[in-house]
């Protein structure tokens, strides 16, 4: 039994919180409020973007089987040929499905663009036939509206670099809120406790009393996946986040697994023009299940760079990114110096790369972004019903006084 001290100490304690909760509330009620309709239109980009591009995702090119696909230097060739873009390709990606096209990337980042129209002076993609070279469709991909919405979500069309703070603070005062909103619904009594979990509005008219619970359930029920979202979210803001949640699901592991320090062995003579299709035949020769694969044909573009290989990025599902592999062959050879598969990787490395799965529901499917959308617009609603909550017992407390 608590005694009457006890007591006193936890009333006290829950009116602090709950004077903090709604001063936060209100400070970033708007925000969070803008950031999950953003978040709920973001949902399901890969499945509009899928119907509105489908026809471009098959190049319908008659009896495959007996034909060769052209070299990827020739290809890319003939895709600068035809777009006619100022900058270089940067990357391809490459389904296993023979059937499908293959997706050409321009795409270029300027640090100090100050908007996100300013930071990537382009962002392209083609899709392209691999037996003839034809780009059947060019998509502007800076200017898609789900792109832009992702902007929104992130930062306000500010840069990356400002956006993440303007959006980090206020979810890191949402991950508070929302446990603070788990202190204060958590009911006293069995009683209570049955009113808190569902509606009980049989005879109940007052639209007080229905927003007051619709603030506490909702609240309650999405509050879980809520949590979620927010972390997975200041992942992208904050190194800081980064590295904590690589710590605690790695075990403890404090260094990131980093595979820089392999390097080209091969002498420059023994590149050439069929290089990066010998990489490309053994990645599907070691990936036949896979979904697809990314080269990096900006590399080449470079005089200095950082790591002189190719790395190479296999995604083994069609519908997320959390199950991959990674290869780096020799950029001169071709050989193949380092495989990492996804079976390979420690429980952190996999927590890591299931992040942006998680972020938007993707993680096991159409199943999971239907819960990601429906929990959106549920923590949507919370700074809706808790303004309204505020403004009641306000306009209640001004009766009163008067």
């Amino acid at each position: 039994m608590k005694t009457q001290r006890a007591k006193k100490k936890e009333n006290k304690l829950k009116k602090l919180i709950g004077k903090l909760h709604l001063w936060f509330g209100l400070l970033i009620g708007s925000i969070v409020l803008f950031i999950s309709l953003t978040g709920a239109l973001y949902v399901f980009k890969d499945e509009i973007e899928g119907l509105e591009r489908n026809k471009y995702l098959y190049h319908n090119e008659p009896n495959i089987e007996s034909k060769e696909k052209l070299k990827l230097k020739v290809l890319e060739k003939l895709v600068n040929e035809q777009v006619k873009e100022e900058y270089p390709i940067h990357w391809v990606n490459i389904p296993i499905d023979r059937a499908m096209t293959y997706q050409f990337y321009w795409y270029e980042h300027d640090p100090k663009g100050w908007n996100y129209f300013k930071e990537y002076p382009v962002y392209k993609s083609a899709y392209v036939n691999p037996y003839n070279g034809k780009v059947l469709k060019v998509y502007d991909e800076k200017n898609a509206f789900f792109n832009i919405v992702k902007s929104l979500h992130w930062g306000f069309l500010l840069n990356s670099e400002w956006g993440k703070w303007l959006t980090g603070i206020p979810v890191t005062i949402f991950v508070f809120m929302l446990i603070s909103g788990i202190i204060l619904w958590w009911p006293k009594n069995k009683a209570a406790r049955k009113q808190r979990f569902w509606f009980k509005w049989k005879n109940i008219k007052n639209w007080k009393r229905k927003n007051y619970d619709l603030h506490n359930v909702l609240g309650f029920y999405s509050s879980i996946f809520s949590l979620i979202f927010a972390v997975t979210g200041l992942f992208y803001a904050f190194f800081i986040v980064q590295a904590m949640i690589y710590v605690v699901f790695s075990g403890g592991n404090t260094t990131y697994p980093d595979f820089s320090h392999i390097t080209t062995t091969a002498p420059l003579e023994m590149r050439n023009d069929t290089t990066l299709d010998k990489v490309a035949a053994k990645v599907e020769e070691l990936n036949p299940d896979a979904y697809a694969f990314s080269v990096d044909l900006g590399h080449e573009h470079m005089d200095d760079h950082e790591h002189p290989n190719f790395s190479i990025y296999v995604r083994q599902l069609s519908y997320s990114y959390h199950k991959n592999s990674n290869l780096i062959f020799d950029e001169n050879s071709g050989e193949l110096l380092h495989v990492r598969n996804h079976e390979d990787k420690d429980f952190g490395e996999k927590v890591v790369n299931a992040n942006y799965d998680l972020h938007v529901g993707s993680i096991l499917g159409l199943p999971t972004k239907i819960i990601a959308f429906i929990v959106s617009l549920m923590c949507a609603s919370l700074p809706v019903t808790g303004f309204l909550i505020w403004w009641g017992r306000r306009k209640k407390k001004k009766t009163q006084t008067k």
